[in-house]
């Protein structure tokens, strides 16, 4: 497999806050990578820096070999990044047909409504229901439906099993599982490491801003230990 997604020497700030520190990584195309750590360690930072919403940095973030550091944030969908946050962005006074509809298909193959709904039977059932009656799991599920529907190359998800019912996070599971047989290229921040070592074919652990180890999901065995140390899992 090819690397779609290509980070090298990654350096970003919030204001005088040094945040990331040299940060190195790749995804190949089709893999599901997870970046694990602990709160504060820089993971959300790299999604953000990613998709340019973080625009104070340097380093080097290539998509298919197109250089998009100088990419604006407003242009960055259309050259594949989708970005699904923690906090979900639902619109509330609008129905879930409504957001789904809402971004614009920025490539070919994106999934056509009739393949979202069959994705997720929940939303077919509220699709004329506002945000506002959604509950914390099917708002999660239109979060990510809404980017598949763009055509995206890149899914990239922010804890997206936060708070949720132990049959939501299956469900998102499951969901995550069917992309990848899809051919989609995933990269995710997560903090239950159970449920990333269900869907991940490799993982980036994160500290102090840096990646400090790489590890394939044939290689948790071996791990535990390091990760029972960083981790706490």
């Amino acid at each position: 497999m090819t690397a779609l997604l290509e980070v090298r020497g990654l350096n970003a700030w919030y204001g005088e806050s040094h945040v990331l520190h040299g940060v190195d990584m790749n995804v190949r195309e089709g893999e599901t990578v997870t970046i694990l750590g602990r709160n504060g360690v820089g993971k959300t930072t790299t999604l953000r820096t990613i998709t340019g919403i973080v625009r104070s940095r340097k380093g080097e973030i290539r998509l298919g070999g197109k250089d998009l550091m100088q990419v604006p944030l407003h242009r960055s969908a259309h050259h594949g990044v989708g970005y699904v946050p923690e906090e979900r962005g639902i619109f509330s006074t609008l129905t879930v047909l409504e957001n789904l509809m809402l971004p614009p298909e920025v490539a070919k193959g994106g999934m056509t409504l009739e393949e979202i709904f069959e994705l997720f039977p929940n939303l077919h059932e509220r699709r004329n229901s506002p945000g506002t009656r959604l509950s914390g799991g099917e708002q999660q599920m239109l979060a990510i439906a809404r980017i598949l529907r763009t055509g995206t190359r890149l899914l990239l998800l922010d804890e997206p099993t936060e708070g949720l019912a132990p049959v939501i996070v299956q469900r998102i599971g499951d969901v995550l599982k069917t992309l990848k047989q899809r051919g989609m290229t995933v990269l995710l921040v997560e903090q239950n490491f159970r449920f990333a070592s269900r869907v991940a074919d490799r993982f980036y652990l994160m500290e102090h801003g840096q990646m400090v180890a790489e590890f394939k999901v044939e290689e948790l065995p071996e791990r535990m230990d390091m990760l029972h140390k960083v981790l706490g899992v």
